[in-house]
This record gives C-alpha cells, structure tokens and sequence, in this order.
C-alpha cells in the first residue's frame, strides 16, 4: 500500500476550509517543490505527526504549530488525515478492523488529530492527541502497536550523517540492524559444545558468535594468567578467615537475550572505508556520509517484511554537490521500483527539495509544486501539458531552466541574447530581476509553450498557479525594405517573392492596403498569444526582432555600436585590436549611415540589424556589448529609471513590468487578483 492522498487543516501556514491544503502522492518518488515558506516542512512535519518515524523520535506539537488566521485568531484543533490505497491481503488483513469500503475499493484513513486543552506547552497536558480511522475519524481509535505498523523513515533536513551512523545508545544504526531479519537468526552458543571449526562458528547467531568471543577471552592465557594472580597473590592475601572473595574477568554484558542484541548492535558504526589504507574514518566529508545514511536508511524499508516503506526525505541534496545529487535522484527512483527478484520491496519516498539539480531530474509528472498555500500536481491530466509535451520537457527541461519552480516570476525567451540582455533593461528600468526572483528560461527557439503550459491548470474551475509567467515572441514580419537591403531579393519583380518555399514574411504580404495590415498584424498576435489563459501571457515584438525594435525604439547608436564590436570580438580578445579603437571605428560608421540614410528610419534600422543577418555579428556576443554600452551611458548620461523605459520597445517594458509585479496570494483569508481563479 501506499500514501496516496493528504489533507492538512489548521496546521501551520494552513487553514481550514477553502484555506485547507489537499495534496496527492504518487506511488513511487513524489518530489515537493516551491519557494522558502510555501509549505513542505509543514507538509512533511504533517506525515511525520500522523505516522510517527521509525527512528522513535518525540514529537512536541509547539503552540506556533496551531494556524492563525488573517483576522488574529488562532485555531484550537489541528487536522491531518491520510489516506492509504492499493492495500495487500496481508495488510488488509493487519488492517481489518479500521479499513474504510468506497467505490468498490478498500483504503485506510488515518485522522491525527490535536485539540489545545490550555494556552501554552507549560501546562502538564496542554493538548489532547487522538488517532482513529475512517473517512471523518470516527472509526477505532488506532492502538500503538498498529500505529507502527505505519511508521515511516525520515532524514530530516541538515542531519547529521556520522553521528546517526555512529555508535551510542539507541543509534539509528541500532534500530535499523535491529529490524533486518537475519541478524537475529543462527544458532546459540553452547559452553559443552564449543564450535571447532570456521564452519561451526559461522553457524553461530550474532549473540551466539558473541558469546563464542567471550568463552575465548575468558579462555585466553594473558586473562586467564592475570585473573590467577588477583585471586592468588592478591585477593586471599586480603581475606579475612571464612571469606570466599574470587574474582572473575569477563566481558560485560546481561540481560535477556534481546537486551543483549541491542547491546551489541548499539556498538556497532558504520563507516566509508579508504581504498588505500582502509581507513574508516577522518577521509570523507558529511556528504559521502549523508548517502550512506539514506542507503541504510533504504536497506531497512527495503528488507524488512512489515510496515511501512515510507521515505520522506527533507534536501536530500544536502552537502551533496550537483553530479551526486543527480546519482542520487537515480538511485532514490530505483528504489522505488519493486526489484525484479523480489528481494526487495518498493519504497514509496516523499521529499521536499530546493534543488534545480533534482528538480530536472525528476520526471515532471512526479513534481508537486507549492505556491499560495495550495498543492499543484504537474502529472498528466493535471495540467494543460500534453502527453507529448512530458516527452520533451524531460529530455529539455534541464537544471538552467528548472529554476522555474521556484521563482516568484518567469520569463521565457528564445534565444541567448534576450536572457543576457533582459536582466540589464530590466536594472535600468529600476526593477531588478533578482530582487523580485524572476527567472529567465532561454527554450533556444523551440517549446516556449511547452514550458508555459507547466504553469497552466487543465480545469478551468480550480485554483491557478500564481506566478506571472511572460513569454517574449519576436513578430519576425520585415518592413517592406528589409528584403532588399538584406540581400533576399533584388528588387520589387524578383521571382522569390513569388516562390512557394520562401519563408521570410514582410508587412506587404499582409495586405495591399493599411487597414488590411493591420487587421493582419492583429491576427497574427492573436495566433501567437492564443495559447495565454490563467497567469501565462505572450508580449509580442512590436515590428520584428528584438535588435529591430530596440534599434527603432530609441537605441539604433547603442545597437550599431555593440554590433561592430561583435564582429571585432575574437580581435579584441586576442589583442590585434583594442575595444577602443573598434569603437572609435564604429562611431565613424554610425555617423556616415545616418548621413546616407537620412530620416528613413525603416531603412536605417533594417541596416542595422543587416549586421546580424549577414554581417556576421553574433546576437550573443552583441548582448554582452550592448549590455555593458547601455549601463555605461544611463551612467554617463544620468538617464533615470523612467527616462530608460521610454527609449525601450514597449513589450519588452509590459513584460517585465508584469513579472515583476508581485500577485495577491490565493488564500480564503485574501483577495485574489486578475490571475487568480478563473470563472
């Protein structure tokens, strides 16, 4: 069986009502994404309340742990329900007196729930906790010895590996060895019937090979010598007549016979060996030791024949750098697969993560994002993605472009000289894209809808994802010049115009008079924005590239500039040509184009960006240069936030302006904006 759906209520961050926090799982690895204080701890720290943990850890509810409200007020009951689903007969069977029958299914419901009986945790019994199953709670109450049967395993986040792994008493390395079915097994040792031979001890059980090493140290000539002379030289030499003081050296150990398994077992560690000296310890740093944790961790649910196989797992990337924690997320989704022999069972692993790295290496459909105190699943039928659409964003949704999910705002463009620019327009523009944790995700050209449609719910009903997501679309229609001056054509009777392969559109293939253009152009936004909805909208280039449009807006020097620097670049990087001169060199060149032009400012900027299409100017390389020529002259210039925004094209200042505008949180207890819930 496994944990398919949870349901948190007054806890924390979350309230009760519409307020109130569903979330599915799935039957494998389920992986929590989401910024700093949407709620995972609180959604793992819920399972861990409901469930408990194997590693016999206390669980304090603390007075902040009871949801407060918009209004002040705090909540006197918290609420976790759980729900299990796929169970075994065997665990119907462990089961049978709490299970629940709906639609023909058999599932468990666990109801935790926390009443406040005084005001603070001082008091000798401030709160009342109760455990029962069914859908509302009123079925049994669940007794401890089947509340284990449902515990799960947790590493909890910045754990300390070595010291869990380090022997003590009641380690975890205890527990865990304490649980694997073969160390209690093998045969008892016998004093009148010593082993003789490798063979007979291997025979031995761990308590019983114990007991074997104890006989030999009682039996060794140095012990036995030195327990001689205590009692001969020592002891009768102080005993008075009549007493019978004799003293024996043994191994200190007693009890029953798990007592003394435990014993043992709590002195044992687990260390990473060197391969060269075979040094257990003072060579490997808290990452190394951090997955031999989890693997530990996993051997215990993975063997054991009852319980849970529940991992819930807080920055499995912790101390772990990138390429480990790619290995890891491999791993983690190996485990959750049954083993093909059947030695092991499948773990079902919950883990909340900030990580870029293991969030691209997650199947998206196995992502649940969190945002405005609600669950998001990204599976399939959840979200407007088609199948095809998980396809492609597996093998392109890589670690540069996983930070999505966990940004307050997200911009997506098509190539490179966008995402290099747009962060310096943006700081120009006094809105700084790291201070309002905007993403930039480049798709390089292809499935800008594909990563918008992440964002988009499937029903139209629910709650939406509340992160302004803006998409930059070039227009790529060429004023009626362009073909010309790039060299397309040679003049207005050349065949290519009329040739079916040609690919290039310009304003004049969109009508023979204004009004028909414009009725063109209009539709050909709508076509590229048809797939907007919720809070995902496309900003179109307001003539054709952005190059273009920034030329024509207001930077045509600034772009020229950066262009011919670009061409110049692998000489100024080498050093046969200086940055100044080829700036120098450029300000003549802008000079005698504006001369030769004149006031068509089509053609001029069609010039412009000619060094692109044909000059060999890279886009990227440009974007470096005209990034560092605008913040050079805003400075100079003392150009203002405002006076900046005016010289850009207006869909580059829309979309910026609206990632950058923070949205209202969809809560019960707050108002919802424009890009809240449809309908």
């Amino acid at each position: 069986m496994y944990l398919s759906e949870l349901t948190i209520r007054n806890f924390r961050l979350f309230g009760e009502g519409s307020a109130e926090l569903h979330i599915g799982f799935q039957n494998g690895v389920t992986a929590i994404v989401g910024r700093n204080d949407s709620g995972k701890s609180a959604v793992i720290d819920a399972i861990r309340f409901a469930l408990l943990t194997r590693d016999q850890e206390f669980i304090r509810i603390e007075p902040e742990d009871f949801h407060i409200d918009s209004d002040g007020i705090q909540s006197n009951e918290i609420c976790v329900v759980c729900k299990f689903v796929d169970l075994s007969d065997d665990e119907k069977g462990a089961f049978i007196e709490y299970l629940t029958y709906e639609a023909n299914n058999v599932v468990l419901y666990v109801n935790w729930t926390a009443r406040r009986l005084g005001e603070t945790s001082g008091s000798r019994r401030w709160i009342s906790l109760t455990v029962r199953s069914g859908v509302d709670g009123t079925g049994p109450q669940f007794e401890s010895s089947v509340r284990t049967l449902l515990s799960g395993a947790y590493l909890r986040p910045l754990r300390d590996a070595q010291r869990e792994m380090s022997p003590g008493r009641g380690s975890r390395l205890s527990q865990i060895l304490s649980n694997v079915q073969e160390i209690s097994e093998g045969d008892k040792f016998d004093e009148a019937n010593v082993p003789q031979n490798a063979s007979q001890v291997s025979q031995l059980g761990l308590v019983g090979l114990f007991d074997y090493m104890r006989h030999n140290v009682k039996h060794h000539t140095g012990v036995a010598s030195a327990q001689d002379a205590i009692n001969k030289e020592y002891l009768d030499s102080l005993s008075l007549r009549g007493d019978d003081l004799q003293g024996k050296i043994d191994v200190s150990e007693g009890g029953t016979e798990d007592s003394r398994l435990r014993q043992i077992l709590e002195r044992l560690e687990l260390g990473l060996l060197d391969e060269g000296t075979g040094n257990p310890r003072g060579r490997y740093g808290l990452g190394s030791n951090n997955l031999l944790f989890m693997a530990c961790e996993l051997l215990l649910l993975g063997k054991e024949p009852e319980g849970l196989p529940l991992l819930l797992i807080e920055e499995p990337e912790a101390h772990l750098h990138p390429q480990r924690q790619l290995r890891l997320m491999e791993f983690l989704r190996s485990a959750a697969d049954e083993d093909a022999n059947g030695v092991n069972r499948s773990v079902q692993v919950i883990l909340s993560t900030h990580s870029p790295n293991l969030a691209s290496k997650i199947p998206l459909g196995n992502l649940t994002l969190l945002h405005g105190r609600r669950a998001f699943p990204l599976a399939e039928n959840k979200t407007r993605l088609l199948p095809d659409d998980y396809r492609f964003l597996e093998r392109f949704l890589d670690v540069t472009k996983a930070n999505l999910f966990f940004a307050h705002g997200v911009l997506i463009v098509e190539g490179h000289s966008e995402a290099i620019l747009l962060p310096v327009l943006a700081k120009l523009m006094d809105k700084d894209l790291t201070q309002h944790g905007v993403s930039i995700v480049n798709v390089g050209g292809k499935g800008m809808r594909r990563f918008s449609r992440i964002f988009q719910r499937r029903d139209q009903n629910c709650w939406t994802i509340d992160v302004p997501v803006a998409c930059l679309a070039d227009l790529d229609v060429m004023p009626e010049c362009a073909p010309e001056i790039l060299g397309l054509v040679g003049g207005d009777d050349d065949e290519v115009w009329n040739s079916p392969t040609r690919r290039w559109k310009t304003v004049r293939d969109l009508g023979e008079d204004t009004e028909q253009r414009e009725k063109a152009l209009l539709e050909l936004r709508g076509r590229l924005a048809e797939n907007d909805g919720q809070s995902v909208k496309t900003f179109v280039a307001d003539n054709w590239t952005m190059e273009y449009d920034l030329a024509r807006c207001g930077l045509a020097k600034q772009v020229f500039l950066a262009a011919n620097l670009a061409k110049n670049d692998d000489s100024i990087n080498t050093g046969k040509k200086s940055r100044a001169d080829s700036l120098a060199e450029a300000e003549v060149k802008y000079a005698n184009l504006n001369s030769d032009i004149g006031n068509d400012v089509d053609a001029k900027c069609t010039k412009i960006y000619r060094l692109f299409h044909s000059g060999h100017a890279s886009k990227t390389v440009a974007a470096q240069y005209l990034a560092e020529l605008l913040q050079d002259s805003c400075e100079q210039e003392g150009i203002c936030a405002e006076g900046f925004r005016k010289r850009l094209p207006s869909y580059l200042v829309d979309a910026i302006d609206y990632v950058t505008t923070q949205p209202l949180i969809q809560t019960a207890e707050s108002t919802v904006d424009e890009r809240g819930k449809n309908g």
